[in-house]
């Protein structure tokens, strides 16, 4: 099966490395055009360079913080005047490890706006578009914390649920105008986020970093951590005409790590 998004054009958040990075090549090489999004200029102009244009396509890349929802809106708002997109992937930094004893009130509301303001702004800008073109694919990088909270993610335990539950009911009030929302809920790969998150850990119990990369595969029935090319493949599939019965879902991708059904 081939999956083209040939004349298609996505935009993808938090892209310049880890999963979004690669879920931008993967959507270039089949066919899309890209805009590509975060802090990082130098890294965004680098993937733009490196992106496949075997189709004609132009890719691009805009300059945001997902972390101050103001300046955020301000640059995303101006992108949509200019711009309309056929792909929306959302996709932003995580907030902080820790669990609820470490976490206040103010960090459940920059986590708020950091995971869900942005992305709800985003999609109700992008679906302007989608509504008038009568298709659309909305795709959301969340995490299998939703179903199984892990002890030291609080933040985004349950402030990505919240997405979750919020994409469910997008999905239901959109699917007559063929535009498809999903979640994909994400597993151990292999990105600086987890490296982090494994360095602190590592710090708590006073062990190595490679001691907690090894429990850690242990626990995933395919014994290994996912790569992010892996995670692009799912996204192309999910944004193209081939899933087009696919709507309101959350679509472990983990190696098996989700023990509930």
């Amino acid at each position: 099966m081939n999956v083209s998004l040939k004349n298609k054009t996505a935009l993808i958040g938090g892209s310049s490395s880890g999963i979004g990075r690669a879920i931008a090549i993967q959507l270039a090489k089949s066919g899309a055009s890209i805009t590509v999004m975060s802090h990082s200029e130098n890294k965004l102009k680098a993937l733009v360079d490196d992106l496949d244009t075997e189709n004609g396509q132009i890719h691009s890349y805009l300059v945001v913080d997902f972390s101050n929802f103001n300046d955020y809106k301000k640059v995303i708002s101006e992108y949509f005047e200019n711009h309309s997109i056929d792909i929306l992937v959302n996709n932003t930094q995580g907030p902080s490890a820790g669990n609820t004893l470490e976490k206040n009130l103010p960090d459940y509301q920059e986590a708020f706006d950091l995971l869900f303001k942005t992305v709800v702004f985003t999609t109700e800008l992008a679906l302007k578009q989608m509504l008038k073109n009568k298709w659309g694919r909305i795709i959301n990088v969340a995490s299998v914390s939703v179903k199984e909270p892990l002890s030291y993610l609080a933040l985004s335990n349950t402030i990505r649920a919240a997405v979750v539950t919020w994409a469910k009911s997008l999905a239901s009030d959109v699917g007559e105008h063929h535009i498809t929302v999903n979640s994909i809920l994400t597993g151990y790969f292999d990105t600086d986020r987890i490296n982090q998150l494994n360095a602190k850990k590592a710090d708590q119990l006073g062990i190595s970093q490679a001691d907690v990369r090894s429990d850690m595969e242990s626990k995933v029935p395919v014994k290994r951590i996912g790569e992010p090319k892996e995670y692009g493949y799912l996204v192309a599939f999910l944004a193209s005409d081939k899933a087009a019965y696919i709507t309101g879902t959350q679509i472990p991708i983990d190696g098996g790590l989700l023990k509930s059904l």
